[in-house]
């Protein structure tokens, strides 16, 4: 799983920062670690560095082999608080897309069981 961290030009982010947010995202889609390719964060300053409420923004996009991406934006007051948000709200969509693709009505599947004859 590649993880690439882009910002725009009214976001500094130390290398410090993108560490951190590479190791959360490692643990946080560790599970799904063979089938997500690449995982892309973009981070912004929608009010270009004035003061204001919940203007950084970062969104997580996350790109799995023959599938459609999956993307997911966050709106905080800080960057930190911006990620910790995105990695929350994408680790509960990865895990409700994937899980829904191998797991059937919440267990595994009896259909591939042999019917064995004589059982009472």
């Amino acid at each position: 799983m590649q993880i690439q961290v882009h910002t725009d030009k009214n976001v500094t982010v130390s290398n410090g920062m993108v560490q951190r947010i590479e190791a959360e995202l490692e643990a946080a889609l560790s599970h799904f670690s063979e089938q997500i390719t690449r995982v892309e964060v973009h981070l912004g300053d929608e009010n270009a560095g004035r003061s204001g409420g919940s203007d950084k923004r970062c969104m997580i996009e996350t790109r799995s082999a023959g599938e459609q991406p999956v993307a997911v934006t966050y709106h905080a007051a800080s960057v930190g608080e911006a990620c910790s948000g995105a990695i929350h709200k994408l680790t509960a969509l990865v895990r409700s897309k994937h899980g829904r693709s191998s797991d059937h009505k919440g267990g595994d599947s009896i259909r591939h069981l042999e019917v064995r004859e004589g059982l009472s």
